[in-house]
């Protein structure tokens, strides 16, 4: 047995709870894990709360990141005793995740935790912040170096757009953050942010094209945030979408793309290569300055989790939030 978030589905509905579980609900895997972290993210507060369809098999233990201690391992990959990170791979969504005590997973889903982050350090930055250098680093592909302009973020307060605030300032860029939550600004400005805009400026229809603006962006958002976001980045600019807190939807037009030479690229974290996934967090730990996690960060238990999981959805959290799976 060991303990855990469990979200189950049947006759008796839809239901999240934090129990004692039964080792023979991990699916297989050659490494199993002692968890010590794991986080809460927006994919993880839509299946705890059951608002959107992201479980596909049940019963599921919840949780699209972890830290840990291997406890056992069939793989020559890892050895008892490694400390090893995990992000996405579906995991928490088909395979059971990170908000327990114990995981079983496939060692090519897992990399050792980079050297310059502690167990609770890697968690805090998460999906969110790995997210975030994968969309700094899809800009700079494309070109948008600090001289060619103002870069915005959207989503500002989350965590992703957190994170992408504080690499992209400390990379020397000129940030603008969107944000629902204006009151923040302070936080935002601390992070790196030169000014802050009203989201209501981006989130309703807008035209095909306007005002140049934006030397790239780093949109979480997605609907008429990510086409008015397209619909004002300069010719040659990059737009990096991430996320569709405000829809899925993109009701825009091709004009930025055929008339303005706009690129926007689409970046995932769940299926990443291991290779951006080292890189990425190898960035990180060049980049960070480590008392950003004072200001970004909140630690909870795992008791807690399920609550705080409807602040999230509600618009309520700020920053990033830490799940201390032993509390």
């Amino acid at each position: 047995m060991f303990h855990g978030m469990l979200i189950e589905k049947d006759d008796q509905g839809y239901r999240t709870t934090v129990k004692s579980i039964d080792e023979n609900v991990l699916p297989a895997g050659d490494v199993t894990v002692k968890v010590l972290y794991s986080t809460l993210n927006y994919k993880d507060a839509l299946a705890i709360t059951g608002k959107a369809p992201v479980v596909r098999t049940f019963p599921m233990v919840p949780g699209i990141d972890l830290v840990g201690v291997v406890e056992h391992s069939d793989s020559d990959k890892f050895a008892a005793g490694d400390t090893v990170l995990l992000n996405g791979f579906g995991v928490g969504e088909t395979h059971c995740g990170g908000l327990a005590t114990k995981a079983r997973l496939k060692s090519e889903w897992l990399i050792p935790l980079p050297s310059a982050f502690s167990p609770q350090q890697a968690m805090a930055i998460g999906t969110a912040g790995y997210t975030a250098m994968l969309c700094v680093m899809a800009l700079e592909k494309n070109g948008v170096t600090p001289d060619k302009g103002e870069v915005l973020v959207t989503g500002a307060n989350g965590g992703v757009g957190s994170f992408a605030i504080a690499i992209l300032a400390k990379l020397g860029y000129q940030v603008v953050a969107s944000t629902g939550r204006v009151d923040q600004s302070d936080y935002l400005k601390k992070l790196g942010a030169k000014d802050i805009i009203d989201r209501a400026s981006l989130s309703e229809a807008g035209r095909p094209l306007a005002k140049e603006r934006w030397a790239g962006a780093v949109d979480s958002v997605g609907s008429h945030t990510l086409a008015n976001v397209c619909a004002s980045t300069k010719y040659g600019g990059t737009v990096a979408a991430c996320g569709l807190a405000q829809g899925m939807d993109f009701p825009a037009s091709v004009a930025p793309f055929i008339l303005r030479c706009v690129t926007l690229a689409g970046v995932d974290s769940v299926m990443r290569p291991l290779a951006d996934r080292i890189e990425a967090w190898q960035r990180l730990g060049e980049i960070l300055d480590p008392a950003i996690f004072d200001d970004i960060v909140h630690e909870i238990s795992l008791i807690e989790a399920i609550d705080v999981a409807s602040d999230l959805l509600a618009g309520k959290v700020r920053g990033r939030v830490v799940v201390d799976v032993n509390r």
